[in-house]
């Protein structure tokens, strides 16, 4: 991942927030557009993180300056663009929409809400890899037309954490603890647990107890369907 700020501070600080993120590293950190589109070019990162102001250019024009260096190039991959920016105006968001870029987060914001969006990214990707042919809601999905889980979430449930332990649940078919699950999406157990119980109480999970020596039986989910 590349991560692109003008301030040297708020660089460091992101990239430390995308280290903790489970899957995700910083490949390189550029200050300026100029500078990101030459990291870009020598260290072809899969995700760039990248602000608005900028002292040469602004993020928007950079984007498009990237996606035209993706297009000259076939072989390249294209790198996905989330914004991290002060820029508040409609205008510019609507830019960035056009220009190609995946999401938008609005500073100041907190590492929860940074990691929130990339694991919305790797849960995006996930979805694609394991798609030959799309349905409808699979596209729906994909675009955030109809945010997976988003309909009938209790107040404080995500529908972007709650994608992430759905595909956890599908990739642990045998079932597994509200620890296991925290662990496997750098979530706190009490997090983990909230979807989980959720999802148990909407019928798209069954809880069995598994008995120890000591103390409380464990309690272990299992995605339905």
């Amino acid at each position: 991942m590349l991560v692109v700020d003008d301030d040297f501070m708020v660089a460091k600080l992101h990239g430390r927030y995308v280290s903790a993120t489970a899957g995700f590293a910083v490949a390189g950190v550029a200050h300026s557009g100029a500078e990101a589109l030459r990291a870009a070019e020598r260290l072809r990162p899969d995700l760039v993180l990248l602000d608005i102001y900028l002292p040469d250019m602004d993020g928007i024009s950079v984007l498009r300056e990237l996606r035209a260096a993706e297009e000259r190039d076939g072989d390249r991959q294209p790198a996905d663009v989330l914004f991290i920016t002060a820029a508040r105006d409609a205008g510019t968001v609507r830019s960035a929409l056009r220009a190609g870029a995946l999401h938008y987060l609005i500073k100041p914001f907190n590492q929860a809400a940074l990691q929130e969006q990339l694991r919305h990214v790797a849960s995006l990707r996930a979805r694609l890899d394991d798609l030959d042919e799309a349905r409808q809601e699979d596209v729906d999905q994909l675009f955030g037309t109809r945010p997976p889980g988003s309909r009938g979430l209790p107040k404080g449930l995500a529908p972007h954490t709650a994608d992430l332990v759905d595909r956890i649940l599908r990739a642990h078919p045998e079932g597994l603890s509200a620890t296991q699950c925290a662990e496997a999406g750098s979530l706190s157990r009490v997090s983990a647990r909230r979807y989980l119980e959720y999802f148990a109480e909407t019928g798209r999970a069954e809880v069995t107890l598994r008995y120890g020596g000591t103390g409380r039986p464990e309690r272990r989910y299992r995605r339905i369907g």
